[in-house]
């Protein structure tokens, strides 16, 4: 077993799970560790909407109980977690980062929950994201932004950066993401950490407060392969409550991050994700891990995949109609905000309706509901919804094409490394160009992962590759993660995530 580092705080969590099932650390002790740390940063980071202190260290000392009792325990039971604050959390709130859920606290849990539940994983708190997962930089969250590690005025990537950021900070060893077109993915790459989108239906969406149904995925994110690996083993699997699940087993994700092989692949590079508008610090890292990967064994060859010049576009019809239709069901009748309207005796319902959905919902989701309304409106629907669907069958049939020729393809995550908190506020068009890499990979429903690639030359801040495999061969993407993220870590000599100079990496201590 590694030896764990002093800070439990700093330790990964496949050696943290090792120490806890030797029993030479107990679940109460880790645990504590991230309160304390929560308590020491967070009010800088602002990871966090929720903490559940109590509920944590009971969680952890049953874990305790149990392992002594001489129980059988999962892979990871005892190591803490964040959640993402879209997933209904029993007893605690949950607001999707939105006014118009200020102070809910849902009666039952979300099957991913009940799963971290089940494996012994001490709930630590809820993260912070931009509202119902509508933005790429966790701004639009009514409560605040949450600030990236790596330099406290960034961006830590959306809609999960409050996922991202509690990684990067060493507030929680794992945490969970949902992705719809990029916000377990973009913020890993701008924060060194890790996140996977699985394969569409691969993991529950039960309990998932739903932006766009046909491209929702929830996910794991960490700050190795390994550890990822290790929470996707155990937030997937098929569930009857949900009717998009796929029944089958999870992929062998532990298995191949632990073989981390890629000798004999052949890794497709796509030539329509890394032109222009890529900066020029991403796309070099992104160039020397693809020559890694060349030596460690892989085959790289180029691949066009012409539709996906259209991703965005469609991307932005498809996920609006959908938002519309899922967000009508916050109307002031049955729970959440309710805002009468001023000057009014006796309201109707559609009044009371109408100024809560004022009150409660902000501009960027205000902007997508009004999007997705006029495209599914009648006269307008095959134009726009239509159309859409038809680009995204088209983008689905040049993955097909490319998988023929390819085991994985791979390209830079984000554009660009983070940007400033407020510059791209105002810009809504910039804002959804950070997603033009990972958006395909939703319409599409196959999985995509996300590593850290290492440091632009321009600014010192981490960028990613994006690895994309076949639906249901999640195991690829783990596989060839593993063996680069080992190759990376030997050129950078350590982890990239060590090079932080804020509340991350080496200087974390000294920080806190």
């Amino acid at each position: 077993m590694t030896d764990l580092p002093t800070d439990l705080t700093r330790a990964t969590a496949a050696d943290l799970a090792d120490a806890l099932a030797s029993k030479t650390i107990s679940s109460v002790e880790v645990t504590q560790a991230h309160l304390d740390r929560i308590a020491a940063v967070d009010g800088q980071v602002h990871s966090y909407l929720h903490v559940d202190t109590e509920g944590a260290l009971a969680q952890a000392q049953a874990v305790d109980e149990r392992r002594h009792s001489g129980e059988s325990l999962g892979a990871l039971a005892g190591v803490p977690i964040a959640v993402k604050d879209v997933m209904t959390t029993r007893g605690v709130p949950t607001t999707c980062g939105s006014r118009i859920l200020e102070g809910w606290i849902p009666p039952y849990d979300a099957t991913v929950v009940t799963k971290l539940r089940e494996a012994g994983l001490p709930i630590l708190g809820k993260t912070n994201m931009d509202e119902f997962a509508m933005g790429s930089s966790t701004e639009h969250s009514a409560y605040g932004p949450s600030h990236n590690p790596w330099d406290l005025d960034r961006i830590p990537g959306g809609s999960g950066g409050g996922s991202s950021s509690v990684l990067a900070s060493f507030q929680a060893p794992l945490a969970t993401g949902t992705d719809t077109g990029g916000s377990i993915r973009q913020p890993a790459a701008v924060t060194a950490t890790v996140g996977t989108k699985p394969t569409y239906g691969g993991v529950s969406r039960y309990g998932l407060v739903a932006l766009a149904s046909s491209l929702d995925q929830a996910g794991p994110c960490g700050r190795t392969v390994l550890d990822t690996a290790l929470l996707h083993a155990v937030m997937g699997g098929h569930d009857p409550m949900d009717s998009t699940s796929i029944d089958a087993p999870v992929p062998p994700v532990v298995e191949a991050a632990r073989a981390a092989d890629v000798r004999g692949m052949r890794i497709g590079v796509v030539k329509e994700l890394g032109g222009e508008g890529y900066q020029p610090g991403v796309r070099a890292r992104f160039d020397e891990s693809v020559a890694l990967l060349e030596e460690l064994g892989a085959e790289v060859v180029e691949v066009s995949c012409p539709n996906f010049e259209y991703a965005l576009a469609a991307y932005y019809l498809i996920l609006p109609s959908e938002a519309s239709s899922n967000l009508a069901k916050f109307d002031a009748m049955r729970y959440g905000l309710r805002v009468l309207p001023e000057g009014v005796d006796a309201p109707s319902a559609e009044q009371v309706m109408a100024a809560t959905r004022d009150a409660g919902f902000g501009a960027e989701v205000k902007r997508r509901i009004i999007l997705g309304t006029y495209a599914l409106s009648s006269g307008y629907y095959d134009a726009y919804y239509g159309s859409a669907q038809k680009v995204r069958a088209l983008i689905a049939q040049d993955f097909d094409a490319a998988y023929s020729t390819v085991d994985v393809l791979v390209s830079p995550t984000a554009p660009t490394t983070a940007f400033k908190l407020g510059d791209k506020l105002e810009d809504p068009m910039a804002m959804y160009l950070n997603d033009i890499a990972t958006i395909p990979a939703n319409l599409a429903g196959v999985p995509g992962m996300s590593i850290p690639s290492g440091l632009a030359d321009e600014d010192g801040l981490p960028a990613g590759i994006q690895i994309l495999a076949p639906a249901m061969k999640d195991e690829r993407l783990y596989s060839v993660g593993a063996a680069l993220e080992k190759a990376l870590v030997d050129r950078w000599g350590g982890p990239i995530l060590d090079r932080a100079p804020s509340l991350g990496g080496a200087a974390a201590a000294k920080g806190a």
